[in-house]
């Protein structure tokens, strides 16, 4: 059952940044280049972030493989939020995917109470969320 709660998690924090894209995309001639820099570096640090910790936590010995999807996946995050912009935006959000997928995984791997470290991510990403919407909309 706590397995399950994981995936649900995971599944719903992808589905959110899918609807925050949807949303910057629709915005994007609006948005300066300073705030798409943030934009895209949040992003594919939060896709790495949750990607790794969530799936350490559903396949803890299979630390290697998680790894490298982590670090994808943050990257793929990065860089589809960055080139909403230009290259270099592209660039930066990138390669913080790629770091942020690379140590997502070593966070849970260590972490002794995953359910509590669940709901302070969770709050995180929520606050994050709602700050990026509110700066897209008032750029």
């Amino acid at each position: 059952m706590r397995e399950l709660s994981f995936v649900l998690i995971l599944y719903t924090n992808l589905v959110l940044f899918a609807l925050l894209y949807v949303y910057v995309h629709r915005r994007r001639r609006l948005i300066g280049f300073h705030l798409g820099m943030n934009i895209a570096m949040a992003l594919g640090g939060l896709v790495g972030l949750s990607a790794g910790i969530f799936l350490i936590f559903q396949y803890p010995f299979h630390f290697t493989a998680i790894t490298i999807v982590a670090a994808l996946g943050g990257m793929g995050g990065g860089a589809l939020f960055g080139a909403l912009f230009d290259y270099q935006t592209m660039l930066t959000g990138l390669i913080n995917g790629m770091m942020m997928g690379m140590m997502a995984p070593m966070l849970g791997a260590i972490l002794t109470d995953p359910l509590f470290f669940t709901v302070v991510l969770e709050v995180f990403i929520c606050l994050i969320i709602v700050v990026l919407f509110a700066a897209v909309k008032r750029s």
